[in-house]
């Protein structure tokens, strides 16, 4: 994996994957749209679609546990501090071999820069929110939740993809 290129493509997707406007509804297509993919894939995981401050969907598949759902809470959280994802943060750590406490003094129990925590985006508004899964590797989490993105933005997630590992 190169970390360098990963960065310049999750920076990319930031860019894209922004919606013209957002609302209940639409935070609700897009966590069903989720719920059902993981659900046809056989994938426990924890679904959290929110505005800052504001839970506008959260499912648990079958199979999912309170640490999903934990991870879940921590890894939006870093995208409510950094107003990126979460792996794009865990990995600029990753590269300068620190953590979040030791870089930023935020406690391990309330962040995690693990992939999985997406910025929800708005045009004209910036970032207001995550749209986060927990239960899959971080990259694989983040990854579902770009494709999820890019099916409801209609855009292509083929160019949008990180590369194969």
């Amino acid at each position: 994996m190169d970390i360098d290129h990963d960065l310049q493509v999750m920076t990319a997707q930031e860019k894209a994957l922004v919606f013209p406007h957002f609302d209940a509804d639409r935070a609700w297509q897009i966590g069903a749209y989720l719920h059902e993919v993981a659900k046809a894939r056989g994938i426990a995981a924890a679904i959290d679609v929110r505005t800052f401050g504001q839970p506008l969907f959260f499912s648990l598949l079958p199979g999912a546990t309170p640490d999903n759902v934990d991870w879940a809470r921590r890894k939006g959280n870093t995208v409510a501090h950094f107003r990126c994802s979460s792996y794009a943060v865990g990995l600029k750590l990753k590269q300068a071999n620190s953590t979040l406490a030791e870089r930023h003094g935020l406690p391990v129990s309330e962040y995690a820069s693990h992939g999985g925590a997406f910025p929800l985006s708005v045009a004209g508004a910036g970032v207001i929110g995550s749209i986060t899964v927990s239960g899959l590797p971080q990259r694989a989490d983040h990854e579902l939740v770009v494709e999820a993105l890019c099916a409801h933005l209609g855009l292509d997630y083929a160019a949008l993809a990180l590369a194969k590992v």
